[in-house]
């Protein structure tokens, strides 16, 4: 094993978990989540040259997820109104569980938001310690605190309209 992929190695043993965790909060499916984990870190095995360490690695790793699992969103969306009857959609719908609903509206909402505060809020949800989301970000946890009390308003108001709809 040469230094690369013994440093990947350790990348990927630190970070997949957490990577996980977030594309299930954005597919709701185990198999999608572990795909779309599986093409997070192939994108930074492919990138992993290109990383400049002027952010902490994990912080780069969240910014390719979270595009990953955007795009993957669009494209499901385009697939599910070519492929779904209203019949199927309206069962695909009824096995969805309230509970799951309510995630997947806050992964919606969460994806309307602005890209930093998409991973400050997902760090959040992953119990990602404060001190630790500030040095991510580059910002001081007095000033994470404050943000992340905006981002939650913006977020309530985003999912109080998507839910009246």
């Amino acid at each position: 094993m040469n230094e690369r992929e013994a440093a990947f190695k350790q990348i990927f043993e630190a970070n997949s978990k957490k990577i996980y965790h977030l594309c299930y909060g954005y597919t709701g499916d185990d198999d999608a989540a572990d795909d779309l984990m599986q093409e997070t870190f192939l994108k930074v095995w492919q990138n992993l040259d290109k990383f400049r360490n002027q952010a902490q690695i994990s912080t780069w790793i969240y910014r390719i997820a979270v595009n990953t699992c955007l795009t993957w969103l669009r494209s499901e969306k385009r697939q599910a109104k070519d492929e779904l009857t209203p019949q199927i959609a309206e069962s695909k719908r009824e096995e969805l569980s309230e509970k799951n609903e309510q995630v997947a509206l806050l992964y919606k909402c969460i994806s309307k938001l602005e890209e930093s505060e998409r991973i400050i809020i997902t760090m959040v949800l992953d119990e990602v310690p404060y001190p630790e989301i500030a040095e991510i970000s580059g910002i001081s946890e007095g000033n994470l605190r404050v943000k992340i009390h905006r981002i939650k308003q913006k977020l309530t108001e985003l999912y109080n309209h998507y839910e009246r709809l």
